[in-house]
């Protein structure tokens, strides 16, 4: 029964209309809700990690939902500002590339001070929803020291268009 349960839950957060799939055809599009293409291109990933996680320890999946979402938004928004403010060296790939491609990001619709805001949001909201489980002081601690690792201070700035 679990078996199924994993194979359903990964089928949905991969595929369409709210997978990881349909988040990269967004990217063609000429208007995109910015949160729900961030939930359908990585936080479909993140919500499928924890609903995962959840049916393999024998717990229901769904109240793992809203912290995968949270978890996979916050890495969408991180690295857009990542995109936008590092250098190729040291992202160890091309960078703005989501300007390049008029991809929708978190910089361009909020400035990168708003974007920072919008991490930070993010993640505030990623600690409080994870829901009551054996270790959820630990999780919440993991969650935490991640998103200082992911949230940028001062960040050294390349030019930003529209800034």
């Amino acid at each position: 029964m679990r078996a199924l349960q994993l194979s359903l839950i990964l089928s949905q957060r991969t595929g369409m209309p709210g997978g990881i799939c349909a988040g990269q055809g967004w990217e063609s599009e000429a208007s995109v809700d910015l949160s729900a293409y961030h939930r359908a291109k990585t936080g479909a990933l993140f919500i499928a990690a924890t609903q995962m996680g959840a049916v393999a320890a024998g717990q229901d999946a769904e109240p793992w939902e809203e912290l995968g979402a949270r978890i996979g938004e916050a890495f969408q928004v991180a690295d857009d500002l990542r995109d936008a403010l590092c250098d190729e060296a040291t992202l160890g790939k091309p960078a703005g590339q989501d300007d390049l491609h008029q991809r929708p990001n978190a910089v361009s619709e909020f400035g990168v001070e708003g974007a920072i805001g919008r991490l930070k949001d993010i993640l505030a909201g990623a600690i409080a929803s994870i829901p009551s489980c054996p270790g959820e002081a630990m999780l919440a601690g993991m969650v935490h020291k991640t998103a200082e690792k992911l949230t940028p201070m001062t960040p050294a700035r390349r030019t930003v268009p529209g800034e």
